[in-house]
């Protein structure tokens, strides 16, 4: 869906041209969600999916909308389609963002959880704490082989060649959580593009 057109329309006037999509006959709400832009533009994108149920086999409808990172504010369309309240909820404490107007409750997490999981800069800590496998370079501290590396049947000297890997969503260690303390601290962007997964470098390399 987020990869079809969309007609982009200013954040001030979202509701406005969602009701006038319901008068011209978009009246089948599909979808709603967000896409964070971070890295492209300091922003997160709404995209909005209706239908035309008189024309069931046309293209959906995608609005979409920018509202910016520091202060997340769009009108609710919960009164122009009610459905819209769940996908606005979930958007909201996932994202960080506040729909005026719509249900403030939480939807999915605690209430006592305080992080936006969403987010591209939010660093997911519980995955970087979990055991991964080939977390550990060979050698290190006094792990067991599946720590460090060694697949069942395999030394870990067999291992030693193979570099540690960390999980999507966490950041390579040398730019988030074994940071050179004398570079300055990573800003958003940088922690970010290095949320990849896969092998790292090591420190100095």
């Amino acid at each position: 869906m987020i990869g079809l057109d969309q007609h982009l329309v200013p954040p001030d006037r979202w509701r406005r041209i969602v009701r006038q999509a319901w008068h011209e006959g978009w009246r089948y709400f599909d979808w709603l969600g967000c896409v964070d832009d971070i890295g492209r533009s300091d922003t997160f994108r709404i995209v909005l999916v209706l239908r035309n149920l008189e024309t069931p086999a046309a293209a959906p409808r995608l609005l979409a909308t920018t509202v910016p990172r520091e202060s997340p504010q769009l009108d609710s369309i919960t009164s122009i389609f009610a459905g819209a309240g769940w996908h606005e909820r979930e958007t909201a404490e996932l994202f960080g963002l506040e729909f005026v107007g719509g249900d403030p409750r939480r939807l999915l997490l605690d209430p006592s959880y305080s992080g936006t999981p969403l987010r591209k800069d939010e660093v997911l800590g519980a995955r970087a704490a979990v055991g991964w496998p080939g977390a550990k370079e060979p050698g290190e501290g006094d792990a067991p082989a599946a720590s460090s590396g060694a697949q069942p049947g395999q030394s870990g000297a067999q291992a030693a060649g193979r570099r540690r890997m960390v999980p999507p969503g966490v950041p390579d260690p040398a730019v988030w959580g074994d940071r050179d303390p004398e570079l300055p601290p990573a800003d958003p962007t940088e922690v970010a593009t290095a949320a990849k997964g896969g092998r790292v470098r090591r420190r100095g390399r």
